[in-house]
């Protein structure tokens, strides 16, 4: 890796022990420096004076050290004098700087925002058309291709884009998440994105919050961001990162310490001398995968890795400006924090997760028992690096120092070997220093600069579905069919240096770090420890240029959206509650075990009517086990007796005029933010999804939507609902912030049972379940107004 000279290094320092005593800036206002938030949007100011008078305030009223994390949050507050602020109690109302928006969640949010009755967004917005191509055969074709085929939505959004003043990355541009960190995040900013791997920013240490498209159009409409006040987990990180460990083995070690969901409601900060180790890249993929333990987001300390990147990326004012604001990006001395772990970078091994959900850590040393012990396929028929995770330029030139040391001894990869670039910029610098003619000539396939595999954008013909197989990643996510829809594929995460190696070997079973492989002259040989730049010796190449500023005159843009399309679809609002109690409700299914928004709302094929409600509603639920026969999707009519799949059984309800529920377990919708898993069982009819547990952002979801989000106050509730029970939700016409409601459980032997349900919803949600959801309630204040 490269670093600052010692000399620099120690300057950084000596400028951090400054201001960490510092309580206001030394002369003048902070506020009376303009610095652009990005080169791309010049008359968009970083707004550190907000956050300099709102903490003034709250650390009178607090009276206690804040995290990092706590000050730029409460630095945004909408009201920093009367607004409610309890770790994981209260609600805070704010103010974010931004908002971003990948192409397959940013359709139903433009669409709503078009029914909000706005003409240009409140803050900076962009969108990234990342998530609707394909990969096939390889970059330039598979792109070629989703831009034919996806015309109509790119068209979409480059006019929706236009008219209502957003920037619009056009497709083959990048995953969100790389072109967010190139060009728009910066220290100390709050942004929200309607992607789960947002807090991918947190690496230049922004807060960066993954959400649903409904939450996206209230900031974009001037209208505060309402979150959970977050519970705060400490992560103190010691010694120091070398060999084969890299940044990726400390949040894979993370999650099989937290867990899927034991992130939920919570920020993790890390902290400690071993940060100074880890590369502002690095640091992004740490954050980047931490949506996978259900954290509202994760973020590190202002330090010299960040000017650094930040200068290399041509923001060298931002840099400068964060220096003079670094008090507030790190910690206050003696901050507490609601947990608290310890690794010790020094002592970390590589870590392989998996498979079938990424909290499942095993390290290296023991991963070969793992794969023996467990039956999981040996035999490894894919390796593919990149993705919004992995995909820096460091992330490459490791992996194609493994490369050429292969290619030393002769070989090529024995199982297929595929890499997809983060954005343009790393592509076309990789392309320049030789990486991508390194890849290809190990047998790898340069993907397009798109999301991919990763979300199950890979047409992939190796396997027939349903034949047992393995393949190793260095995405984020491995639930159960996500990269390719086959639910037999075991399918593990890792670093790109892990995943890399295991292309040459073709075997889960090998260790780089001490097993062999041998040379096309016969003779063994061993890995080498894999080393490369932190940052591209020559700069960065910037490649083709593919953003779309909005033009200066937006009167006369005409957004296009054809009334037959089958991928647009503009929407029509949700009825409000009748103000009656829910009585007879049939379960449309109660769902045992695992449910992701995946499970909900499937990616892959499905992405193209993310724009078209009525169509993208025919995959709602087909994915989730029913516990009456442990099946998916087939689920018994109550009304015909017959079986059938889940979104027809829906729609037969709600064409009838029956609402129904949906029962789950724990941690339910975990995954992405796609707010399509919470739209589309209300499109369908659903009244209510009653759990054992949420999590968070669908919680948020289903409330933005106009469904009653509950949880059973004793999990052990969920065993006493027969799939075949008729409902009563006893409670509603009295409604209130921290007041049960009641689940009348009667069963089809006669008997009848009464359960307690509670549930987060605050005075204002409840307001949006009256109205039907929270875009009827915008709407119709805008109206008056």
């Amino acid at each position: 890796m490269l670093n600052l000279s010692s000399r620099t290094a120690h300057a950084w320092r000596s400028v951090q022990r400054l201001a960490a005593g510092m309580a206001t800036v030394a002369e003048g206002k902070i506020g009376d420096r303009k610095v652009a938030m990005s080169l791309l949007e010049p008359n968009a100011y970083i707004n550190y004076q907000r956050i300099e008078d709102n903490l003034a305030i709250v650390r009178d009223r607090l009276k206690r050290p804040l995290t990092m994390s706590e000050k730029i949050v409460y630095g945004h507050l909408d009201d920093p004098h009367n607004q409610d602020i309890d770790r994981g109690t209260s609600y805070l109302k704010l103010r974010p700087d931004r908002v971003a928006c990948q192409d397959a969640t940013a359709q139903m949010a433009i669409l709503q925002f078009m029914s909000a009755g706005m003409d240009t967004a409140a803050v900076p917005t962009t969108v990234h058309c990342d998530h609707l191509i394909e990969a096939q055969v390889g970059g330039p074709k598979d792109l070629a291709r989703a831009v034919n085929t996806n015309k109509e939505v790119y068209d979409f959004l480059a006019t929706a884009t236009a008219k209502y003043g957003l920037g619009f990355w056009k497709p083959g541009s990048g995953i969100i998440h790389q072109i967010i960190l190139e060009n728009y995040a910066f220290p100390g900013g709050l942004m929200i994105g309607t992607d789960s791997h947002t807090p991918n920013a947190g690496g230049l240490g922004m807060v960066a919050c993954g959400v649903g498209g409904a939450d996206a159009v209230d900031v974009m409409a001037g209208i505060p961001w309402e979150l959970k006040c977050p519970k705060v987990i400490g992560v103190n990180l010691t010694g120091k990162i070398s060999g084969w460990t890299t940044p990726k083995d400390v949040i894979l070690k993370v999650a099989g310490i937290l867990t899927v969901k034991g992130g939920t409601g919570a920020i993790v900060e890390y902290k400690g001398p071993g940060v100074e180790s880890l590369s502002c890249t690095g640091m992004a993929t740490i954050c980047n995968m931490g949506a996978e333990i259900g954290a509202t987001t994760s973020i590190f300390p202002f330090n010299h890795r960040m000017v650094d990147y930040l200068k290399a990326t041509k923001r060298s004012d931002i840099a400068d400006y964060a220096k003079t604001f670094s008090h507030n990006l790190q910690a206050d001395k003696g901050a507490e924090y609601d947990e608290h772990i310890e690794i010790n970078l020094s002592e970390l091994e590589p870590h392989i997760n998996g498979p079938f959900t990424p909290d499942l850590a095993t390290p290296i040393s023991k991963f070969k028992e793992a794969v023996d012990k467990n039956g999981w396929p040996a035999d490894l028929r894919v390796a593919l690096i990149g993705s919004c995770t992995n995909s820096s330029y460091e992330d490459m030139s490791r992996a194609v120092s493994i490369v050429k040391q292969a290619a030393d001894h002769g070989l090529k990869t024995k199982s297929q070997f595929t890499v997809t670039p983060g954005s343009e910029q790393v592509r076309a610098t990789i392309d320049r220093d030789g990486h991508i003619a390194a890849f290809e000539g190990a047998g790898g396939i340069v993907l397009a600069n798109a999301c991919g595999p990763c979300i199950g954008q890979w047409d992939r013909r190796d396997v027939k579905k349903g034949e047992v197989n393995s393949i190793i990643t260095s995405y984020n996510r491995n639930f159960t069919g996500r990269n390719d829809a086959n639910p037999a594929t075991h399918a593990f995460v890792a670093s790109p240096d892990i995943v890399t190696a295991f292309a040459f070997a073709g075997d889960l079973r090998f260790n780089p770090l001490t097993d062999t492989l041998t040379g096309a002259d016969g003779k063994p040989f061993k890995f080498v420890d894999p080393t490369g730049a932190e940052l591209p010796p020559k700069g960065y190449d910037p490649g083709q240029n593919t953003f779309q500023a909005p033009p200066k005159d937006r009167t006369t843009v005409q957004v296009a959206v054809d009334p037959k399309s089958d991928r647009l679809q503009l929407l029509t609002p949700f009825a409000p509650w009748d103000g009656k109690t829910p009585t007879d409700l049939p379960i449309l299914i109660k769902v045992k075990g695992k449910c992701t928004t995946d499970h909900i709302s499937a990616g892959g094929p499905w992405l193209k009517y993310r724009g078209h409600l009525e169509n993208i509603s025919q995959n709602c639920l087909i994915g989730a086990i029913n516990s009456e026969n442990g099946e998916a999707n087939k689920v018994k009519n109550q009304i015909t007796g017959e079986y059938g799949a889940v979104p027809q059984t829906g729609a037969y309800y709600r064409d009838h005029g029956i609402k129904w529920v949906v029962i789950g377990d724990h941690n339910y919708g975990e995954g992405s933010s796609r707010e399509h898993a919470a739209l589309e069982p209300r499109f369908l009819g659903g009244l209510a999804v009653i759990t054992r547990s949420f999590a968070r952002i669908h919680e948020t979801n289903l409330k933005k939507q106009g469904m009653l989000a509950l949880t059973f106050a004793d999990p052990e509730d969920y065993e006493k609902v027969r799939p075949d029970d008729r409902v009563d939700i006893v409670g509603l016409e009295s409604f209130a912030p921290g007041k049960n409601v009641t689940l009348v459980l009667k069963h089809s032997d006669g008997s009848k049972e009464e359960v307690s349900l509670a549930h987060s919803f605050n005075q204002g949600q409840i307001e949006w379940f009256k109205a039907g959801s929270a875009l009827n309630l915008m709407a119709a204040k805008a109206k008056q107004q």
